[in-house]
């Protein structure tokens, strides 16, 4: 199924930069609410809202249990709160109707990453999932919140892009990670059209898919990214993009080669062994320069 696949490449990506015009404010590049963390990863939500900001987000909303709001504040001054107060200091049903209440003024919603999988969080995060009204991403513990209903993603009236790895994948899909993995293409692709989602199988020769039958595989990505918490910079990223207005699609794509590109310039620095996920972080603006030749 490769033989004809498009790749995700500078040539790809460079003329679906959005340029930014000398009179924009903050509300020129959209706003995201992340609804992500909980006791005990709130640097998942962190990394999440610093991958947002990064790629240029021009308003960043974080919804946060509010025992772990005071750590958060202190890393991400440039962040807006939402303090939630929660039952067990994780998401509840009970949560729902405040956070689908935030994200009426949303461009887009991010959720999942650090906010944990039992039976609270995942009541709460189908009700979200069903009920949005904005563009959402779903990453890690949202989409393991919905593995058992994951046919609720065919009544979604929103564009959804999805990012699991391939663990996350084998849960949805019901199948071993082997299997996942020996056809990586074929298996994103028939879960985007099955469920009419972005599907972005993360690893090596990241895929992306769309429900219409199209795919792409990323070009970029070291095995110095393969630590934890870099999904989650992933998926702020892709959260940033798609608050901004880009289609679902193209969000998807630049999310994962922007991605890939500052881990391999963090690679060049840092070596594969010590590189950190946050340490990509630095390094997302020298990829989008990248792309757009801004220096060079």
């Amino acid at each position: 199924m490769t033989d004809n696949a498009h790749f995700v490449t500078k040539e790809y990506l460079k003329g679906k930069i959005m340029t930014r015009p000398v009179d924009a404010n903050k509300g020129t590049f959209g706003n995201l609410l992340a609804v992500c963390g909980s006791y005990g990863m709130a640097g998942a939500a962190m990394m999440a809202a610093m991958g947002a900001l990064r790629s240029g987000v021009g308003l960043m909303r974080l919804a946060i249990p509010e025992s772990v709001y005071t750590v958060a504040a202190v890393r991400l001054p440039e962040c807006v709160f939402h303090p939630i107060k929660t039952i067990e200091s994780t998401f509840s049903l009970n949560n729902s109707t405040e956070v689908l209440k935030l994200s009426k003024s949303a461009s887009a919603v991010l959720m999942g990453c650090g906010m944990g999988w039992n039976l609270l969080t995942s009541s709460f995060t189908e009700r979200i999932v069903e009920r949005c009204t904005v563009p959402m991403v779903i990453d890690a513990d949202g989409l393991n919140c919905i593995s058992e209903h994951i046919d609720i993603l065919k009544n979604v009236k929103v564009p959804v892009i999805i990012t699991p790895h391939p663990g996350e994948m084998s849960r949805l899909v019901g199948i071993s990670i082997e299997e996942v993995q020996s056809n990586r293409v074929e298996c994103a692709c028939n879960f985007a059209q099955k469920h009419g989602v972005i599907t972005v199988l993360k690893g090596s020769g990241t895929v992306v898919a769309s429900p219409t039958g199209e795919y792409m595989i990323n070009t970029t990505g070291n095995p110095g990214m393969a630590t934890g918490g870099s999904g989650d910079i992933l998926a702020g990223i892709t959260g940033s993009l798609l608050a901004q207005g880009y289609a679902p699609f193209d969000a998807a794509c630049l999310g994962v080669f922007i991605h890939g590109l500052a881990g391999d310039i963090t690679a060049k620095q840092q070596g594969i062994i010590s590189m950190l996920p946050t340490d990509t972080l630095k390094n997302i603006g020298k990829a989008f320069c990248f792309i757009t030749d801004l220096h060079g």
